[in-house]
Formats: structure tokens, C-alpha cells, sequence
């Protein structure tokens, strides 16, 4: 048996995850042929937009945390900063001339060897694959 292809989520498919159906869709159809990771800032990142994402869609923050911590802990694979630190500086060479915060997004993807899941323009071009939702199955059915 192969091993699963890896694709790593940003963590604005997280929030579409939580929040939306397509993407939850998308795991947990995919989920025994693509392994799903995300580095732990991502989760962390986005439990702190859900209450104001929650607000504006007029549900329940509580209810979103709750489906956070479960796609967290099942589907998606949460990665540690020290399995991904040790990429720092190649990430940061990658990301610099955008938006450096998200080197550990890119860390994780030279660990892991794997295409970023996105859409945050900023990934575009740096030199590692990155997908968007409207593109992503393209990648997933060929797992």
C-alpha cells in the first residue's frame, strides 16, 4: 500500500471547513486517499476569527470551536512547531517578499512534501504548488 498524498490547509479552508459545507465535504470524502495537515498556528489562528465569523453568519461561536477541535482532531492532521521549525529559514526565503507570518504554512509544506490548500494570494508563486477551492478536487480525485 502507498502512502496517501499530503496537502496542507491554511487556515482560511479551516474557517470553510467550520463554517461551510463544501470543504467538510471535500475531507471527508477524500480523507483515506489525501492525508490533510495543518500546522498548529492555523487551528489557533482560526479560533480566533471564529467568534467574528460566527457573528456575521449569525451562528454559534461555541458550536464552531466544537467543530474545530473535532475536523482537528480526526480528519486534519495538527502539526507541531517543532517538526516544522527546523524549515524556518527556507520557508521564510520562500514567503519573504509577501506576508512572513506564514512561514509556518510553508514550513509545513517542505516537511511534509505537499501542496498547499489556500486562498490567500500570497502563497501564489512563491515556488511551492498551492490549490484553491475552486481547483482542489482536480488534485484530490488524482490522490
Amino acid at each position: 500500500m502507498s502512502k496517501p498524498r499530503g496537502l496542507i490547509l491554511d487556515a482560511n479552508i479551516l474557517l470553510r471547513a467550520i463554517f461551510g459545507t463544501r470543504v467538510r465535504s471535500l475531507l471527508n470524502t477524500y480523507e483515506d486517499a489525501v492525508a490533510f495537515y495543518t500546522p498548529d498556528v492555523c487551528v489557533a489562528d482560526a479560533g480566533k476569527y471564529i467568534p467574528s465569523v460566527a457573528a456575521r453568519r449569525g451562528t454559534s461561536s461555541q458550536f464552531a470551536h466544537v467543530t474545530l477541535n473535532q475536523i482537528a482532531g480526526s480528519v486534519i492532521h495538527v502539526v507541531d512547531r517543532s517538526l516544522y521549525e527546523e524549515f524556518e529559514d527556507r520557508a521564510r526565503a520562500h514567503i519573504a517578499s509577501r506576508d512572513p507570518n506564514d512561514w509556518p504554512i510553508v514550513a509545513t509544506a517542505l516537511l511534509i512534501d505537499a501542496p498547499i490548500w489556500t486562498e490567500d494570494k500570497d502563497f501564489f508563486g512563491i515556488g511551492i504548488a498551492t490549490w484553491t477551492s475552486d481547483s482542489i478536487e482536480l488534485y484530490l480525485r488524482d490522490s
